[in-house]
């Protein structure tokens, strides 16, 4: 029995407003668990969840501009103008599952749950604090991860060869 159209494109909001609602709850109980600058160590000497605010955009670019204002507003204006391309995109070929519009939707939540945070706050939480070796990862949060694992997603539908042809 196949899904209608329709019923698909619900089912891909969904994934968006999961990925929302994780960010926004992950982020809320850092903020009253965790101290900012603090964390809790979870596997010692590879993962810690900690707690700071990134004012910038990825690994804290232009977190250091002389105009954070316009900064911030640059940022919201990018998040906002992603999310409404990506929306667009799942309403025309959310008809189907596939690593793209799973993906688009991934990439939908967590622009919208960074999207909420330097809106509201004027900045993003990050977390999720990982060290590999001795190399050390930028923090991160949930939105940017569904924004990476949506965007693996996408990469790997157009390396992938199209079922249709084979």
């Amino acid at each position: 029995m196949r899904l209608a159209p329709a019923r698909r494109l619900h089912w891909l909001a969904g994934i968006a407003v999961a990925v929302l609602a994780a960010d926004r709850l992950t982020k809320l109980w850092v903020g009253h668990h965790i101290e900012l600058g603090g964390a809790i160590p979870v596997i010692p000497k590879v993962l810690r969840i900690t707690h700071w605010t990134n004012e910038g955009a990825a690994f804290s670019l232009f977190a250091d501009s002389t105009t954070p204002h316009a900064v911030r507003w640059g940022l919201v204006g990018f998040a906002l103008l992603a999310a409404l391309v990506v929306l667009g995109l799942l309403y025309r070929i959310g008809e189907r599952f596939t690593c793209t519009t799973v993906g688009l939707a991934l990439i939908l939540g967590g622009a919208l749950g960074n999207l909420y945070d330097r809106a509201m706050y004027g900045s993003v939480v990050d977390f999720i604090e990982v060290h590999i070796f001795s190399y050390h990862w930028p923090d991160f949060n949930v939105a940017d991860s569904a924004v990476v694992v949506g965007a693996c997603l996408l990469f790997l539908d157009s390396v992938l060869p199209d079922k249709k042809t084979n």
